[in-house]
């Protein structure tokens, strides 16, 4: 098994009386792609944000272990921490129209990066930009360094958002829900070029995502992410095959399965809302939302073994469901 590129160890994040993440812990190694999966607001992108010191002026993060390569990052000062992104930690973030800047053209913004990471001479820049963006597939890739991003379609800004990502060949890639906004057939086209760049540079690729679909195609372990908790981690093996935290199986209840659920019939669904995380929230946060909840979900949710690394915090014990159907 390949060492981690990336660990994590009780990453908390908060705004004010709010506590967006609560004490996470994963990692990711090398040539693998980590899925962190959960719907909108759970926590992921701030958890990204967090791990890049990319988090908005407020925001306060307390970690016991960040490690990057082995080497201790969460207590590096802003300047060193700059010196790692975007040359060996890159980020694709979540929507390449906002994160790209309008004002100024393709080129200017790849060549950048190389510049201030590498070095290198405008001319230089500009010919290793050329050929990442041919790379990644980019039509006319020359062509493309004079044009600002509202010229290009939704794919091929993504794929330029790629292309900076990967200039300085990184060890570790940060997809923030990558295939946002896609079409379909552009969804497909992005998850394959980036399985294939991963194979050719060895990446290590945290992927985060609401799509289980993508999940079951990609990733060879995942993390499952409930109002700022991991309530499930595991092999995607494991976890598609045992389900075993009622969250992770009312996600997948609400898909729809060729052959299984007939047109017509009702989806899955999880009632209630997320609730409210003021610091100091204890208990399991989907008790107010669980079928299965009792008084002892009110305090804090056990850490249950489902086998191997496979892992969920709930108190109901492992194999549960099998009864349940």
């Amino acid at each position: 098994m390949n060492p981690p590129t990336l660990e994590i160890e009780g990453l908390r994040v908060g705004f004010g009386a709010m506590e967006a993440v609560r004490g996470i812990s994963l990692s990711v190694a090398r040539g693998e792609t980590h899925c962190l999966v959960g719907e909108s607001g759970c926590g992921k992108s701030v958890s990204a944000l967090a791990v890049m010191g990319l988090l908005p002026p407020g925001a306060r993060r307390t970690v016991r272990r960040i490690a990057f390569a082995g080497e201790e990052i969460g207590q590096l000062s802003e300047r060193q921490l700059a010196r790692l992104r975007g040359d060996r930690m890159g980020m694709i973030f979540q929507e390449p129209m906002t994160s790209l800047n309008p004002a100024y053209t393709i080129g200017s913004q790849m060549t950048e990066v190389l510049r201030r990471h590498r070095g290198l001479s405008r001319g230089d820049a500009a010919e290793r930009s050329v050929a990442m963006l041919d790379r990644v597939g980019v039509t006319a890739p020359a062509m493309r360094l004079g044009q600002f991003p509202h010229q290009l379609s939704g794919g091929l800004r993504q794929r330029v958002m790629i292309a900076m990502a990967l200039l300085c060949e990184p060890k570790l890639l940060i997809a923030d829900e990558p295939t946002t906004a896609l079409d379909v057939t552009v969804q497909a086209q992005t998850l394959r070029l980036l399985a294939r760049l991963q194979r050719d540079l060895g990446l290590a690729v945290l992927l985060i995502t609401h799509d289980l679909g993508i999940v079951a195609r990609v990733a060879n372990h995942v993390s499952v992410m409930y109002a700022g908790e991991i309530v499930e981690q595991g092999s995607v093996e494991a976890l598609f095959a045992a389900p075993s935290h009622p969250y992770t199986r009312g996600l997948l209840d609400a898909i729809p399965v060729p052959g299984k659920v007939r047109r017509g019939d009702r989806l899955g669904s999880i009632p209630g809302i997320v609730p409210r995380l003021a610091v100091g929230f204890v208990g399991c946060p989907f008790r107010d939302r669980c079928a299965h909840a009792a008084p002892v979900c009110a305090v804090e949710a056990t850490r249950q073994e489902a086998g191997g690394e496979h892992v969920y915090r709930c108190r109901l014990p492992p194999g549960w469901w099998r009864e349940a159907a």
